[in-house]
Order: structure tokens, then C-alpha cells, then sequence
């Protein structure tokens, strides 16, 4: 699941609103809405995002923060680090290597060291 979609699903949890009706409203599948949450879609379109928005009448920082998890969620990413320092390319390729093992305190610390 990406933070997207956990977004998402939290949303439509809030409201008591299932994946169907939402798919429906949004005229789109509820096949692609379930990927989408589950991190199995590349990450939304700007539009895309929008449309969720509104469905869900978010306005403000709400739909900035929804925006800004939608960039982060792409499932699938490469790390380029062509012209940096060797450790730099050690790096991402012992968490390419590793993250599927990582507990999840740790991914969070990582994430919270990256983020200072």
C-alpha cells in the first residue's frame, strides 16, 4: 500500500463510503480504485487527485497533503546516483536489497532521519 492509498482508504472509511460507490461517483472502476490503493497503479494523476478532492469535498492543506502524498506513492522508483559519492550508490542499493526486511520501526526511523 502506498501513502496514497492509505490516504484513501482512511477516507472512504471515515465516510462509510465502499470502494464501489466511490468507483461509481468518480466514474471509474473500482478495479482501479482497489489498485490504486493498494499500491499496484503508478501514483495518480494531478486531475486524478483533484477529482478525489472534490469527492471528498478536501480543500487547503488537506488537498496539499493529499497532492503531496500522491507524488510520493509511486510503488516503483529508481534511484539514479550517477555523480555522487560512492556511498551514496551503497546506499541505495543495500535498501533496494533490504527494505522488504526491514521492520516497520525501522523504515519509520529512516524516514524521520531522511526527513530532518
Amino acid at each position: 500500500m502506498t501513502p496514497f492509498g492509505r490516504r484513501m482508504r482512511e477516507l472512504r472509511a471515515a465516510r462509510g463510503i465502499t470502494l464501489q460507490q466511490m468507483a461509481a461517483a468518480l466514474d471509474i472502476s473500482p478495479a482501479y480504485l482497489s489498485a490504486l490503493e493498494h499500491g499496484r497503479r503508478g501514483r495518480p494523476s494531478r486531475t486524478r487527485v483533484h477529482q478525489i478532492c472534490q469527492y471528498f469535498n478536501i480543500v487547503w492543506d488537506e488537498a496539499d497533503e493529499l497532492q503531496r502524498l500522491a507524488r510520493l506513492s509511486h510503488p516503483r522508483i529508481t534511484v539514479d546516483t550517477s555523480g555522487l559519492a560512492p556511498e551514496a550508490t551503497e546506499l541505495a542499493n543495500e535498501l533496494a536489497q533490504r527494505i522488504r526486511k526491514l521492520p516497520r520501526a525501522k523504515v519509520r526511523a529512516l524516514l524521520e532521519t531522511l526527513k530532518d
